[in-house]
């Protein structure tokens, strides 16, 4: 997991190309101006989610892990905060859903051992296929626009 502003985007493009070509996109591009919806950049490996919503509380939300995609998680406006915690050996609820390419596992079971981690607007969130997280909580509910891109891993 890695959280930073996106003034230094570039210190992680290194990481991978994909990885490069999503954070230099989401440095360039107005998300403010967007409609809600989804939008290519490189077809399947790369592509945008545009996202508006209220935080809810932690307590009613699950973590998460992706196997075939990196998440990154920009917050346009507004603010939130994410729990985190390596995957590690941790039971997910249900089986692996294929088709969404996620897990979901227990709050209960994982609070203690998460950090949560305010994100305000101008941070980005990268998530790799070892890291379990929990987006889009907060205390009192607050509006969010967030960027997900989904970085092929």
């Amino acid at each position: 997991m890695i959280v930073d502003t996106l003034a230094n985007h570039q210190l992680y493009h290194a990481i991978s190309p994909r990885l490069a070509t999503a954070l230099a996109h989401l440095a360039a591009t107005d998300f403010s101006q967007y409609e809600l919806g989804n939008y290519p950049i490189e077809g399947k490996d790369i592509f945008v989610i545009v996202n508006d919503y209220q935080t809810k509380p932690k307590h009613t939300e699950s973590f998460e892990s992706h196997q075939r995609y990196i998440d990154v998680q920009f917050v346009v406006s507004g603010e939130e905060e994410f729990g985190y915690l390596p995957l590690a050996d941790q039971a997910p609820l249900a089986p692996y859903h294929n088709e969404h390419d996620y897990s979901k596992y227990d709050y209960e079971a994982n609070k203690a051992n998460a950090a949560f981690i305010p994100l305000k607007a101008g941070m980005f969130a990268i998530f790799f296929p070892e890291d379990m997280h929990m987006p889009g909580t907060s205390d009192t509910a607050k509006d969010v626009r967030k960027v997900v891109i989904k970085v092929r891993v």
